[in-house]
């Protein structure tokens, strides 16, 4: 059975990392961090760069340590392992369904979790605010998405046999 939840941005150096550490906790703190893996990638990336250390500062304060991360391109065989992949843009969502077709009915935006379909913004190139504020709303949308999430594994593992 396919157990990965897949985070997915641009480059996998801001957005997907901290999304990854904050999923993760999620998982522990659920007592569900054993039933699954939890990866992240990015759609325009070149492989093995560290992530941002804005991101690293920013998931350090909160207690995540993120900074053994390395960046990783989307391939086929990460989108075969995958039972949900959460995108942090459309574009991204897109790109991927694009390139990836087989593999849509398990690709949506991370803010679908909380019923809304908005791009979470890109904080590189900004604040330590801009991180944290970026953090904030992820984790924000995990806690409160966290029933859906499930309910969706759920139902893409049914679909799946």
């Amino acid at each position: 059975m396919k157990n990965t939840i897949l985070l997915v941005c641009t480059a996998n150096m801001c957005r997907s990392p901290m999304a990854e550490g904050l999923m993760r906790r999620k998982l522990e703190r659920e007592g569900r961090a054993h039933e699954f893996h939890v990866a992240s990638a990015g759609v325009w990336t070149l492989d093995g760069r560290p992530a941002t250390e804005s991101a690293v500062l920013v998931m350090a304060e909160l207690g995540i340590d993120i900074r053994e991360h390395r960046s990783c391109l989307l391939t086929e065989e990460i989108m075969e392992e995958a039972a949900l992949v959460l995108t942090m843009t459309h574009s991204h969502a897109e790109a991927i369904r694009a390139e990836f077709p087989q593999h849509r009915h398990r690709v949506m935006l991370l803010s679908e979790l909380v019923g809304f379909g908005y791009d979470i913004g890109d904080p590189v190139g900004g604040s330590m605010l801009d991180y944290e504020e970026t953090a904030q709303e992820i984790e924000a949308i995990l806690e409160t998405g966290y029933e859906r999430m499930m309910q969706l594994l759920d139902q893409l593992a049914v679909r799946e046999h």
